[in-house]
Parts: C-alpha cells; structure tokens; sequence
C-alpha cells in the first residue's frame, strides 16, 4: 500500500493588510481532500471527496449512518492508497450484504459540502427515524464545557481554519472523541465511525458539531444513537422536525453566551 495523502499541505502565498502598503510573502497550511472509494466486498458504492485522516472510521461511519450494514455485520476495513486517491473496501457479513442490496443507491460522488450527493429517489433522501432512547439528563453546564473545550481540541481546524469537527462528549461534559474533516457530514461520519470502534455507547452523551444543522445531520445521529445534538449553528426547519420525528434533544445556536433547545429540553437539566 502507498503513503496516503497528508490531511495538510502548506503553500506559498502573497498576503496584502487593509490599511498596510506592500505585500508579506506567507506560508500557509491547507486543509487537503481527496477522492475516497467507497466498496463493499469489492463492489464499488460511492465515491466522498474527504480529508485523508481517521479514513477506516469514515467507512464504518458512512457504513451505519446510511443503514448499509451494523457494525456487528462488519468484518473488516482494508484502505490502499492509488494514484487517483484512497480506495476503501468494507467487508461484511452474509447479512450484512443483504443490506447493501437493499441500501440507497448513488448515481455520482458525493461533495465534500453535501450529504446526499448522488440519491437517485426521492423517497430515500428524507426517511423514517426510529425513536431514540429515553433516560439521559444532561445539566447546562455540561455543555458548556464541552463547547469550551471543542475548539481547542480541534487540532487540524486551529491549524487551516478549513476543517468542520464532530465531537462525542460524556453526560458530564468531557470529551471523549474528536473528529475533523473539511465536509460537515463527513466529520460526523468520522466521529460515529470512532465511536463504534472504540466502544462508546451514544446513548451515554451527546454529539456536538461545529456546522449548521441540516436534517441529514439529524438522520445521521439518531441512526447513530445519539439523544442529544449540540451545533453550533442554526438548525434547519426540517432538521427540527425530524428531531421531533425521533425523540431527538436539539440543541442549536450553541455559543459562548448561551445555547437555544428547540426540542425534547426536558433532557436539558437547569
């Protein structure tokens, strides 16, 4: 397998100030991204335009958010590295191929902005959502301090100001896995990827991104598991009604002075 593409790269530029004559010649780091191929069992699916990082955790995460397969229905990830980009096969159980037969096909790659690039009917881009589990509580302050520490731990976007983060956070506020990539959807991928890997239940906490909060940023995180959705940004009206769909806290607008609940806050203790 060849070296994978550096999720960074730095380049030369010319950087003029308001206000200041003359130009300062700069060296600037990049967010990267690369085409991503998509298989299973060898069979391609989709192709996401992604930063190289965390790459195995998106394949598993697009694997459970788009309801292909259970993470118990995967077998293994293999990832090499081609002149075009990175090529990802996911193999899966007999039970879970059943599923990819019967998962929403894709017509075109799917852009670093958009979730949904490539659906080819209507009726799977806004699909049914499953009530989530009752029982969490989480007090304000706990989100406050997982907001507080969500932009320092966000290595690669400190460092290009390019990168969106998913992040998982415990009923106490603490951060326990981050994220980054420079597609929002891609980033939650990512962080459900991890999660699954590394055995944290999404039930336990909650999910922050650092985007706005369109329905399928929703759809992603309940599939998930996820009871509580921070963003940063403001949700969309359908993203709120899917919320609604599903049993889901939303908690949006989510800043430095204050956050905004539009659904469930009884999960929202004072």
């Amino acid at each position: 397998m060849k070296a994978g593409p550096h999720p960074v790269e730095t380049r030369s530029a010319r950087q003029w100030t308001r206000g200041v004559s003359g130009e300062t010649a700069i060296e600037r780091p990049l967010a990267d991204e690369t085409p991503v191929g998509l298989l299973y069992d060898g069979c391609p699916h989709v192709v996401l335009m992604a930063t190289p990082s965390d790459v195995e955790d998106l394949a598993v995460g697009f694997t459970l958010s788009e309801r292909i397969a259970s993470w118990a229905d995967i077998t293994g990830v293999s990832i090499e590295s081609l002149d075009e980009g990175l090529q990802v096969d996911v193999r899966l159980t007999a039970e879970g191929r059943k599923g990819r037969a019967k998962a929403r096909a894709r017509s075109m790659e799917g852009r670093s902005s958009c979730g949904l690039c490539g659906v080819t009917r209507l009726a799977q881009a806004v699909r049914p959502l499953s009530p989530l589990a009752e029982g969490l509580t989480v007090r304000r302050g706990a989100i406050e301090a997982a907001l507080d520490t969500l932009e320092q731990a966000q290595a690669l976007g400190r460092l290009t100001r390019a990168m969106h983060a998913a992040a998982f956070a415990d009923a106490s506020g603490a951060v326990a896995l981050l994220r980054e990539d420079v597609g929002r959807h891609n980033a939650l991928d990512k962080l459900i990827g991890g999660a699954a890997r590394t055995g944290l239940d999404p039930a336990a906490g909650f999910a922050l991104i650092t985007s706005r909060c369109s329905y399928e940023m929703v759809e992603k995180a309940a599939v998930a598991g996820f009871p509580l959705l921070v963003a940063i940004s403001a949700p969309t009206a359908l993203a709120i009604r899917k919320a609604q769909e599903c049993g889901m806290t939303l908690v949006a607008l989510a800043r430095a002075d204050g956050c905004t609940v539009f659904t469930r806050p009884e999960r929202i203790a004072p």
